[in-house]
Formats: structure tokens, sequence, C-alpha cells
């Protein structure tokens, strides 16, 4: 399935009209079916679906990597995934009382509680990294984000090394579904991601900061805020998380140990 529709609009220019061709981001409802059960509907972009499905399945706990999954069915014209784990679960019993309404684009409710938080370990890790570093991948990483540069739509979400690189960059009209895509794709390649830091466009909320906790990520990164409640998060679970990483800048609101000048 394509990820991106051409469209005809009607664009007014200081009093000027024309029609024009504009591109759109394709949203796409996927229903994520595990072990027979119907588990969830996500809106997301028809990318990179394999590693979306994979990257959910472990922030929900439901996972621990690839290798957990027996069998993973992606139909995207049925809008309709089929998951069979190796592990089994039962979702109602698991998920009973902790369905959260949240702050999340492309998906209105995620499986989560504020108390998993407490039930997650501390991040360890060494990881030391320059503000400049962080800055020069953020603004370096606009080429890579091929779906924003031709609909101006997506979120970005990237796993970035010590150095700066970029491991991997994912783009989906969801902020939590762009996480995930990077998450996922780290468990496939088998990356160790304690030395990492996850950089997205999005702001920084409560449950973008579990996901990056559960993924042992010691630094997140965002070009936009960070809730209250995620930094306090982020404190309790030694992780560092900095926001309004533009330019030459960014506000560090824990942990800033590991952000060098």
């Amino acid at each position: 399935m394509e990820s991106v529709n051409r469209r005809t609009v009607r664009e007014i220019n200081q009093g000027e009209i024309r029609e024009k061709e504009d591109s759109l981001l394709v949203e796409l409802p996927l229903t994520l079916e595990v072990n027979g059960e119907e588990f969830v509907t996500m809106l997301c972009t028809p990318t990179n679906l394999d590693d979306l499905v994979l990257g959910f399945l472990f922030s929900e706990g439901l996972a621990d990597g690839a290798d957990d999954l027996a069998e993973l069915e992606i139909d995207e014209q049925e809008g309709r995934v089929r998951v069979t784990t190796r592990r089994r679960h039962e979702l109602a019993a698991k998920l009973y009382g902790k369905r959260t309404l949240t702050t999340g684009c492309g998906r209105g409710t995620i499986f989560y509680h504020v108390t998993d938080a407490l039930k997650t370990h501390r991040v360890e890790s060494d990881l030391r990294l320059s503000a400049g570093t962080i800055l020069a991948a953020l603004k370096g990483w606009g080429e890579k984000a091929e779906l924003f540069a031709k609909t101006g739509c997506p979120h970005s979400a990237a796993l970035l090394t010590a150095e700066g690189g970029i491991l991997c960059l994912a783009e989906d009209a969801g902020r939590h579904n762009a996480v995930d895509k990077v998450i996922g794709r780290s468990l496939r390649e088998g990356w160790s991601r304690r030395d990492k830091c996850l950089a997205t466009t999005g702001r920084i909320s409560s449950e973008i900061l579990i996901k990056v906790a559960k993924a042992d990520i010691p630094v997140v990164v965002s070009r936009s805020a960070a809730t209250d409640l995620a930094v306090a998060l982020a404190q309790e679970l030694g992780i560092t998380a900095a926001g309004f990483a533009r330019g030459r800048r960014l506000n560090v609101y824990t942990h800033p140990e590991r952000i060098l000048p």
C-alpha cells in the first residue's frame, strides 16, 4: 500500500486561487489480533508495519523480542494483522483495568497505566554524548525523513549512537507509532539500546517515557517539550530527558550528566 496519496487542492495565496496537486500522508486503521483475539486498532502510516507490531507488543509486555512471534501475517488491504506468540497470555486478565485514554495521536487508547512505570527497573548506562552531537543529528535527519519532505505531516523517531549516527529512523502519523517502529527495528536487528539515544519530533509524554524505560534507552530527546509527569518518571527511572532540541540549544530536564556541553 502506498504511504502517500495525491489529491487536488485549492491553494489561496495572497488573494490568488489556483488548483494544484498535493501529497497527503496515508492513515491506515490497522486491527491487531493476538492469538486469535482482537486486541487493538491502531491508526498508522503503512510503512515498517512489522517493526510497528513488534515494538508495540514489546511495549505492552506481550513479546520480549522477534523470536517471541511464531507467526506474523499482515493484510494491508483488509487492515488487519494476525500474530501468534510463542508465549500465550490471557489478554483480558492482563489488561483488566489498564486501558487508559492517553494524549496520543494516531492511537486514542493504549494499554498502560502510570503504575506500570513503577514496575520498570531503573535504566543504568554510562552513555555520554554532547549536545552538539544531538543537535547535528536532528538537523541532518531531514534527508532520511522522506514522508515529511513529501507531505509535511508525519512524526519521526530515530535511534542515535553516541557519535550521532542514525541507526534507524521511522515516520508515522502517530508519534507513539514512530517510537514503536524504532524499538521494533532494534529488536529485530538485535541492537543494544543501553548506549543509544532516542530522538523524536513529538512531545515526551508519560506513555512515551514508559516505552523508553521498558526498552532500556537511557536518553530521550525531543524537538518539542516534555510533560510534568514524564519528567517525574524520567527522574525516578534514571532516564535523561531533554526537549526543545532546535538550532543550537536544548533543555535537559533530568539526569543532565549524560549530555555534555
